[in-house]
């Protein structure tokens, strides 16, 4: 029997190598060593001492941790998700550059369109990084290239409100006016290319997640990216034998302290809880018409209100549903099928 913390980076190697030799391998949850790191008189930080506390771990935790299963699918999915958020997390950046840019010599860009960064806006900020650009364009020519780069949906009316809030926020041209527009092009192009990558990942992970045959998109608010996040972080399902155990490895079982109150685990898969948390939200959405998108959760966390809970402590506990859900989809790769509120659960 063995405990590692790393059975999906650089400890996925030796983890194979021991599974493949017949060896039973834990996954331990980091968090867990850095808890008993602390609960430590001397707190300290060596080698020895995390082996040591992933040692004692495995032996008083041996029955809820989960079994280690570097399955290669697994792992081309999880590398795949991990690449998709380190690019949103830069394109995040980029947005806010651009932002700046445009706020320099386009004062109303806001105003522009509904979406700064959709696909017409940066159509238009490549060909007209500035005022100046627009400069000589009509109502006809503006509104003819709106038409096209925009799929027919917007041409006259949206070319006259952007030439009236330019010419309402004057002349706004400043010097070295050329870098600016530089700048505003090749931010725009790298933005382009972020989507195209994010793009091609996707359906790479469509791909790859026909392979499994599981059927998380049926769910409302579960997106072929929400399926491969929750895939990524889960693994094999089989690994778990109870959803109380994936619960307890996503930190969402609730903690008991002898106050008798219960707070929020602070020792679960941090990426997997904040999943399952966003999920929750969506379920607990309302439509524009004022419709919950989904009736039963709706209901069920608001008797939790009525029960004395408060608004995250009922959120926690469609959250510990959830998790009954996708485990039982997943085991089984069955669709999720919505259920009927009964007027008791209403």
């Amino acid at each position: 029997m063995f405990g590692l913390e790393d059975v999906g980076g650089y400890g996925r190697g030796l983890a194979m190598f021991l599974i493949e030799n017949k060896y039973e391998v834990k996954a331990v949850n980091p968090a867990l060593t850095v808890s008993m790191r602390r609960s430590s008189p001397n707190n300290k930080k060596t080698d020895a001492w995390d082996a040591e506390s992933v040692a004692r771990i495995l032996i008083s935790n041996l029955d809820t941790l989960p079994t280690a299963n570097p399955h290669d699918l697994y792992y081309a999915i999880s590398q795949l998700v991990t690449r998709r958020e380190n690019i949103v997390s830069v394109v995040t950046g980029i947005k806010l550059q651009l932002h700046q840019l445009l706020g320099y010599h386009y004062p109303s860009y806001k105003k522009f369109f509904s979406q700064v960064d959709g696909k017409t806006a940066l159509a238009f900020w490549l060909k007209y990084p500035s005022p100046s650009c627009l400069s000589g364009v009509n109502v006809g020519e503006l509104a003819n290239f709106l038409y096209k780069k925009s799929n027919r949906y917007m041409s006259t009316k949206k070319a006259e409100d952007i030439l009236s809030l330019v010419q309402q926020d004057g002349d706004t041209s400043k010097d070295y006016q050329g870098v600016n527009d530089f700048l505003v092009k090749n931010v725009v192009r790298d933005l382009i290319a972020r989507d195209h990558q994010l793009e091609q990942i996707d359906t790479e992970l469509a791909k790859h997640l026909a392979l499994l045959d599981y059927k998380l998109e049926t769910m409302h608010g579960i997106s072929t990216v929400t399926a491969a996040e929750l895939i990524a972080e889960i693994g094999d399902v089989s690994r778990f034998s109870s959803a109380d155990k994936l619960a307890n490895f996503a930190g969402i079982a609730p903690v008991q302290h002898s106050s008798g109150n219960k707070q929020k685990s602070k020792l679960g898969n941090r990426s997997l809880y904040d999943i399952f948390y966003n999920l929750a939200i969506r379920q607990l959405g309302v439509s524009r018409a004022k419709k919950p998108n989904h009736p039963v959760y709706h209901a069920y966390y608001e008797k939790k209100l009525a029960e004395g809970k408060t608004k995250w402590q009922a959120i926690i506990c469609v959250m510990r549903k959830l998790v009954n859900v996708i485990y039982s989809m997943m085991k089984n790769k069955t669709e999720y099928k919505m259920p009927v509120l009964t007027e008791q659960a209403a």
